[in-house]
């Protein structure tokens, strides 16, 4: 009964080392192994380089929020407008832009002003009248003598302002000079309004092009320009 426990021990230990590969019929334990594992196929790497801890820490990182950057602001003029044109090109911002900054801008008329003696009957009286001037010590005149509604009339002064002119004559007057009078003489730029146009650049470009195509006679310029 002896004997026949020990050649079973045996035979159990023959067969144990047989099957692991250690009597040299199998090409390695690894090799056993990988064949008794069940659906190997389904096995999935977590990670390569790193812990799984850290692997799976990265995946449920949150992604960098990308700044939004604000558009660029623009500005943009129309100058040098008519009444007509003005009103025109107010009206198109005003119905398509109306969510853009606008600002109007009004440049008054240029008149040049006039101290003068009104015109004489002929050139007789002009010349006794400029003699009296002169012995009253008017700094400046000379006589109108174009054809026309002022020919004989004498000039005391022509000025860029209406105070200006007043003050003369009245330095004038201080010197005994009562025919004088101050008008306007000439208007050397009639009265102008401007638009300035600002915000995003895109819907300033746009509004360029709405203008440039609706009112071609209209030029643009930079802003401050008036």
């Amino acid at each position: 009964m002896r004997v026949f426990v020990f050649i079973l021990v045996a035979a159990n230990l023959v067969f144990f080392a047989w099957t692991q590969g250690y009597l040299g019929e199998r090409g390695s334990p690894d090799a056993i192994r990988l064949q008794q594992q069940l659906e190997a196929e389904r096995l999935r790497v977590l990670s390569r380089d790193a812990p799984p801890v850290a692997a799976a820490a990265a995946a449920k990182a949150p992604e960098k929020k990308v700044e939004k950057v604000a558009p660029v602001e623009k500005c943009l003029a129309w100058t040098g407008l008519a009444d007509a044109d003005a009103g025109a090109l107010d009206a198109l911002l005003a119905d398509k832009f109306s969510n853009l900054r606008r600002e109007r801008h009004v440049l008054p008329e240029i008149s040049t002003w006039w101290v003068f003696i009104p015109p004489l009957a002929n050139k007789a009286e002009a010349d006794r009248k400029s003699g009296e001037l002169k012995r009253m010590g008017a700094p400046e005149f000379f006589v109108v003598q174009e054809a026309g509604p002022y020919r004989w009339a004498i000039s005391l002064g022509i000025f860029s302002s209406e105070q200006a002119a007043s003050e003369r004559l009245d330095a004038l007057r201080e010197k005994g000079v009562k025919s004088a009078r101050v008008a306007r003489r000439s208007t050397t730029r009639p009265e102008q309004v401007s638009f300035e146009l600002t915000g995003p650049e895109p819907l300033v470009d746009a509004a360029r092009d709405a203008v440039a195509a609706q009112l071609p006679e209209v030029k643009t310029a930079a802003c401050g320009k008036r």
